[in-house]
């Protein structure tokens, strides 16, 4: 199976191992519930799902690689306590908790979540002085006499033999007690995580064009050579950040993560192209509807140089669409935290102070609008405006913060709340110029400020609309109705975020392409049955 495929029969079963009956008790009973081992190569995005799956579900995850372990930080350290047997007493030696176990113990204090995975990675790589407590461990769920709190559901990882010299076979007593998923490498999957967590489009156009390079391992007289789709993503990181800094991505930086010299040089050349590429038809101009006047070059290029084309075309696109996304998640966030500013200004009321405004509402299709205020309704009083603002920031702040410990913030929800507390911040510095001390008139004020930021929200979204059609119209111009269209059709499709924006907000061109060819696909199936039959 792929990664997908194993991620979504993990989600299966930790629901199904969470699920209770009318009594509270588990329908799978504990002794039942079997460890899932993962069987894989190595970077392939094993450790990636477990955190994509702990967000999906809001539950904790705790995480160990197990061959950074020793046999006391597992089972823990031993120590003489005194007991009595037959009225005697004896020093007997016990252990204290595993480090392991007493992580769980404390992520549950920290998030207040009760539930969760246990990951351990690289469970049958341990040494030998740790294989038995591993073995126990997979067979009756505990570390020397401490056992996971009941809720986490245990996952491991391995890697096949071929991957890593370190791996030990677990024996049939072992394999019978384990729910095993042998996952193996799938770049159109990989394809689809890549394009939503942003990764550098030349990454994504160059495994299309050689996608026999997406996961490789291979031995010859200069030793092992390997590239792996968790080298592909630290790279894509590593190009954005040399680009934001100016700084040049040659040979030897892109051979630090593409451990195969002939996948490294022959990337660095791409990469090269793509950016000859990205500077000769400015792609910006293209997207804003300024197409060249020469559009034969276009045509008449290689194969390769159409596909790096549409590459960027579409890698230009998922940026807007993605920017799009984010700024309606920070909007959400602010409009939250506006809505209590609201609520609190109300509760006054009852203390005789200050009343609120009518109660605030969402619009129809997403949108965000704050309620009118009501000068007869807005009395001045003690409570300031700018001070229940600025304690709902830090609130929001130390809500994000104790998420973050609780390591159940995934990455765009963390800059998605630090982008909402930096515009508030801009808020209160403008209520601190403009801010009169009267409720209704800087009630106002915060109105006036979120109705702006709205304005620029949707003028993104109308932006993004417009390059997306842009880019069919240059297509069309250039290519018509061929492959290339088919192929530009299939990374719109595909991109997790072009699709979001197109399934929330519509585009005309793209609906109308997609029916065109819809239309021509059933069109040539039925000729391909027709002629069969005159064939018979």
């Amino acid at each position: 199976m792929n990664i997908k495929e194993a991620k979504q029969e993990i989600i299966y079963t930790i629901k199904a191992y969470l699920a209770k009956d009318e009594t509270g008790a588990s329908l799978i009973p504990a002794e039942r519930q079997r460890p899932v081992l993962m069987i894989g190569a190595p970077g392939i995005g094993k450790t990636a799902i477990m955190r994509q799956i702990a967000e999906e579900l809001g539950i904790g995850l705790v995480s160990y690689t197990i061959t950074h372990h020793t046999r006391q930080s597992a089972i823990g350290l031993p120590f003489i306590a005194k007991r009595d047997y037959g009225g005697e007493e004896y020093s007997v030696t016990e252990y204290t908790m595993s480090e392991i176990v007493a992580s769980v113990y404390d992520q549950i204090e920290r998030s207040g979540v009760s539930e969760g995975i246990l990951f351990l990675d690289e469970i049958n790589c341990v040494s030998e002085t740790l294989a038995p407590t591993m073995l126990q461990f997979l067979q009756y769920k505990t570390f020397g006499t401490h056992r996971v709190p009941e809720g986490f559901v245990i996952v491991t990882a391995g890697n096949p033999p071929e991957y890593n010299r370190s791996v030990r076979d677990f024996d049939i007593v072992t394999l019978d007690r384990v729910k095993r998923l042998d996952v193996e490498s799938d770049f159109g999957v990989w394809k689809e995580y890549a394009r939503m967590n942003g990764v550098h489009g030349a990454v994504i156009s160059y495994l299309e064009i050689r996608g026999e390079h997406f996961y490789s391992v291979t031995n010859d007289a200069d030793g092992r050579h390997f590239v792996t789709a968790r080298a592909w993503e630290d790279l894509s990181d590593s190009i954005k950040v040399y680009e934001s800094l100016r700084q040049p991505v040659g040979r030897s930086m892109v051979s630090a993560f593409l451990q195969d010299p002939e996948i490294a040089g022959s990337f660095t050349v791409y990469y090269e192209l793509w950016n000859k590429y990205r500077n000769l038809y400015k792609i910006p101009d293209i997207l804003n509807g300024n197409f060249p006047a020469e559009t034969e070059t276009f045509r008449k290029a290689a194969f390769d140089e159409k596909i790096t084309l549409i590459g960027l075309l579409a890698s230009g696109l998922t940026q807007d669409a993605a920017a799009v996304d984010e700024g309606k998640s920070v909007q959400k966030e602010i409009f939250a935290v506006l809505k209590k500013l609201q609520g609190k200004l109300r509760s006054v009321k009852e203390m005789g102070r200050v009343t609120g405004s009518d109660t605030a509402q969402n619009t129809e299709g997403g949108e965000s609008r704050l309620p009118a205020g009501s000068s007869e309704q807005l009395l001045t009083g003690q409570v300031s405006v700018t001070g229940v603002l600025r304690e709902l920031t830090e609130e929001l702040a130390d809500a994000r913060e104790a998420r973050k410990k609780a390591r159940m913030l995934s990455v765009k929800e963390e800059r998605v709340g630090r982008a909402a507390e930096n515009a508030l911040q801009e808020l209160l510095h403008h209520l601190a110029k403009t801010a009169t001390g009267d409720v209704d008139s800087d009630y106002g004020i915060v109105k006036a400020w979120f109705a702006e930021r709205e304005t620029a929200r949707k003028e993104m979204v109308r932006m993004t609309d417009a390059h997306i059609s842009n880019a069919f119209r240059f297509v069309k111009l250039v290519h018509g109705e061929g492959q290339e269209m088919v192929i530009f059709l299939s990374e719109i499709a595909s991109g997790y975020y072009t699709m979001k924006f197109i399934n929330e907000h519509g585009n005309e061109e793209y609906f109308r392409y997609n029916e065109l060819l819809l239309l021509k696909d059933r069109r040539r199936k039925l000729q391909e049955e027709i002629f069969e039959l005159g064939e018979t």
